[in-house]
């Protein structure tokens, strides 16, 4: 019988979890830091192009380079590419126009755009809980963005950037909804590779826009901007070998935490009381989504122990 690849190590998993998601913030930064001389297309291509070398001895290392490489719906890792590649690019560009802990904020409020289109795209059933969840997460929403929804000239960029960031959570939540279908088919190595190879193409597309030559030192920290993202996937996904997605899903958070941090250090920033309190509703609603889907997934497993049992 093949060994499990997955384990009960509650520790060492919200320990890879924590590790990447310092990563990801980390990387956040390097953007932020990198925009005002590179356009975002730029900025998505060396993010993605360097995050492959990670990622193929990744796979090598796991012994599944194979399954990396054979896929059976080519069109839906296209199509994953493209929405994803969008949604990082908008991320970027909101980087740029918005301190770093608004970004990250906002970006919370992608599992509840998820919830709406599982219920309008695959059917899915929404009970009054998860209602109520949603709603919550988007009143959140709505006080986080609403003060940027000025008119006056130097509020206009940061209303671009919040709609930017916001579009990106839409984007995501499809992206979601879309690698739901492409797990029935094909092996999640499969989904990681070819969306990074899928989203070097695209944004290399964006040269004839412009580019910027960087500096041997500029060069550098984009390079590594690419190596830590690889390496922030592959733990998050390696976190997932040794807990529940339900235990690690409140430890995302914790990137509100490092954002503000880093965005204090490094940027000078910190989040107004509009971000704070949006921030914790949209919270607070996902944190209801996951306890709402663990006793669902607690009733299914009774109701098949007493399917199993009968005689």
């Amino acid at each position: 019988m093949a060994q499990s690849l997955t384990s009960h190590r509650p520790m060492l998993a919200v320990g890879l979890k924590l590790a990447a998601l310092l990563l990801f913030t980390a990387m956040s930064a390097l953007v932020k830091a990198l925009s005002d001389a590179f356009p975002a297309g730029e900025l998505v291509f060396f993010r993605s192009l360097f995050a492959i070398p990670v990622i193929i001895a990744w796979l090598i290392w796991r012994g599944e380079l194979v399954q990396g490489f054979v896929v059976k719906k080519p069109m839906g890792h296209f199509w994953r590419g493209v929405l994803g590649t969008s949604a990082m690019g908008l991320t970027f560009t909101g980087l740029s126009l918005l301190p770093l802990p608004e970004v990250t904020a906002i970006g919370y409020a992608t599992p509840i755009f998820t919830l709406i289109l599982a219920a309008l795209i695959l059917g899915e059933r929404i009970r009054m809980i998860r209602i109520g969840a949603v709603a919550l997460g988007l009143l959140g929403v709505l006080i986080m963005i609403w003060p940027r929804l000025g008119s006056t000239q130097m509020e206009a960029a940061a209303t671009i950037g919040a709609l930017c960031v916001l579009t990106a959570t839409v984007a995501r939540a499809f992206v979601q909804i879309h690698i739901r279908q492409l797990v029935k088919v094909d092996h999640p190595a499969a989904i990681v590779f070819y969306f990074s190879m899928t989203a070097s193409l695209l944004a290399s597309l964006t040269a004839f826009w412009g580019w910027v030559m960087p500096t041997p030192e500029q060069a550098l920290i984009l390079v590594t901007m690419g190596l830590i993202g690889g390496v922030a996937q592959i733990l998050v996904t390696s976190s997932y070998r040794f807990g529940q997605a339900s235990m690690l899903a409140p430890y995302d958070y914790a990137t509100m935490l490092f954002a503000i941090f880093i965005g204090y250090v490094w940027f000078d920033e910190l989040p107004t009381m509009a971000i704070l309190l949006g921030a914790a509703l949209v919270i607070a609603g996902n944190i209801v989504v996951v306890w709402r889907e663990h006793q669902l997934g607690l009733e299914r497993g009774k109701a098949r122990s007493l399917t199993d049992h009968k005689p």
